[in-house]
């Protein structure tokens, strides 16, 4: 029998001039080898870079009216980091050069005319190291996503309030990029939202849970509480590569922010999170979804209509296909998720409403006593569970 061959898709190079003459040129020259996109100004190309699809290469002319290729380049290497920037120019005066390598960090630049050949050569370089930087951030995203999913599972298990909802705020963000069509290479995304509460770790629980509950705070909880963001930003600085994270949850804390940052992987990624973290607040301080659905209405302005609507959209979507079941506590297995308080007979709170069962769970749960361990409680099923297998099996 004889298996389907893969398609790959051709690597998209996108060619930004004034000329229309010289982007067809380009295109001419190089589409044999790539999928060409082009764009006769900034903004324009700025537009093409939101499309679906990753773009590898961008190859920009110095001059331009309005926005120029320096300008052009610096916008796309802090929007699309992972782009290689290459600079097109007529003219190789020298401070101009300069201002484009050093506001746009650019791969190579070429002077026109360029040789059809040298052309197609430098841009081949620029995918290449295209693939390197791609490569490189894939290990790293899974080296650092398994780092503070190890992390966060553990405080957890210690202070469940706040990790209990960085657990539901994971998943529900994940599903809803995953429902965006955007959830590939949202490392970002994901590891903001397991981090979004590690600031409360320097509160006292009970003050958490007024926080969480939409409780009246003293003056002086409302000033520890102001002071989470910045607990968080100390606490993750010195990690190397979370920069991008760190950028996304300083922008929730920061009225203006989501709006300059609209543009580009980061500031969809922060309103993603910024949206389903008001939603969650909202049931959690006893909304229920309909009603919490029209009060993030109000809001459009912030996240942006369209997204809004989109995710009210992926609620209906969503809670028509879960599959909810109950079942004793010591049968719960990794991938399903919890859907409600569970606490000893003490009073103490075990696990948050929304916690997604690992591995180390399921291991720790087998000290707990026989009668916890056969209290049923609601599970969400997942699609599958981890390891490919069905839910049934």
């Amino acid at each position: 029998m004889t298996g389907n061959v893969p398609e790959v898709n051709p690597t998209r190079v996108l060619c930004v001039d004034d000329e229309p003459r010289v982007v067809q040129g380009l295109a001419l020259h190089l589409r044999r080898e790539f999928e060409v996109l082009t764009a006769l100004n900034g903004l324009e190309a700025l537009e093409r870079l939101k499309s679906p699809g990753n773009i590898a290469v961008v190859l920009s002319d110095m001059r331009m009216p309005g926005m120029d290729g320096a300008a052009l380049l610096s916008t796309v290497r802090m929007l699309y980091p992972d782009t290689v920037r290459i600079l097109l120019t007529g003219d190789p005066g020298r401070d101009a050069v300069v201002s484009a390598v050093n506001k746009g960090q650019i791969f190579r630049f070429i002077t026109k005319p360029c040789p059809s050949l040298e052309l197609v050569a430098c841009v081949k370089a620029a995918v290449e190291q295209h693939h390197l930087i791609t490569a490189e951030r894939v290990l790293l995203q899974q080296t650092l996503i398994g780092c503070i999913h190890t992390l966060t599972d553990i405080l957890a298990l210690t202070n469940p309030v706040a990790f209990g909802r960085a657990s539901r705020l994971r998943q529900q963000v994940m599903a809803f990029a995953e429902y965006l069509g955007c959830a590939d290479g949202s490392w970002q995304l994901e590891a903001a939202a397991m981090l979004s509460q590690i600031g409360y770790l320097s509160l006292p629980e009970e003050l958490v849970k007024k926080i969480y509950f939409g409780q009246s705070l003293t003056d002086t909880e409302q000033a520890l509480a102001d002071g989470v963001g910045n607990v968080a930003r100390r606490l993750l600085a010195n990690v190397p590569r979370l920069e991008p994270v760190v950028k996304i949850l300083e922008t929730l804390t920061s009225e203006g922010q989501l709006a300059r940052l609209q543009l580009g992987s980061l500031g969809k990624a922060a309103c993603i999170l910024g949206l389903v973290d008001e939603f969650d607040s909202l049931i959690s301080h006893g909304y229920d979804a309909e009603v919490a659905a029209q009060m993030l209405e109000c809001h459009a302005d912030r996240y942006g209509a369209a997204l809004v609507s989109a995710f009210i959209d992926h609620l209906g979507h969503a809670s028509g296909n879960r599959q909810v079941v109950q079942m004793p506590l010591g049968s719960v297995r990794p991938g399903m998720t919890i859907l409600q308080e569970v606490r000893t007979e003490l009073g103490t709170l075990l696990v948050a409403r929304g916690f997604e069962v690992t591995e180390r769970f399921t291991e720790r749960i087998k000290n707990f006593g026989p009668a916890l361990l056969g209290t049923h409680v609601d599970v969400q099923l997942p699609k599958r569970l981890p390891g490919g297998r069905d839910v049934a099996e």
